[in-house]
């Protein structure tokens, strides 16, 4: 139970530190843009069940797959995505960190 605890709280935490390191005059607009990407966890709506603390997203959840981070990667290039794509490179970090812990990795 403790796990899928770290893990949420782990995304709204590690894009503060971003934040607050990277873009300390803006941290707060910087953090904001970075969590709002978990937006891409609406992938989890296309699963049965809904929602499975010991399942792995990555390579399960379609927005979820190595494919999709590469095209995450390829937004740093973009200057008007590139906060949108740290946040999502973030989140996919965080959610396969998650699948090393479940062991599923």
């Amino acid at each position: 139970m403790l796990r899928p605890i770290i893990h949420i709280a782990l995304h709204f935490l590690v894009p503060a530190v971003v934040a607050r390191i990277g873009y300390a005059n803006r941290w707060r607009y910087v953090w904001l843009v970075m969590v709002s990407t978990m937006l891409v966890d609406l992938d989890h709506l296309l699963a049965n069940p809904l929602y499975d603390p010991n399942r792995c997203s990555m390579g399960f959840h379609p927005l979820h797959t190595w494919p999709a981070v590469v095209v995450y990667g390829l937004l740093l290039a973009v200057p008007k995505l590139r906060l949108v794509a740290i946040g999502l490179l973030i989140h996919m970090g965080l959610d396969t960190l998650d699948c090393v812990w479940m062991g599923t990795l």
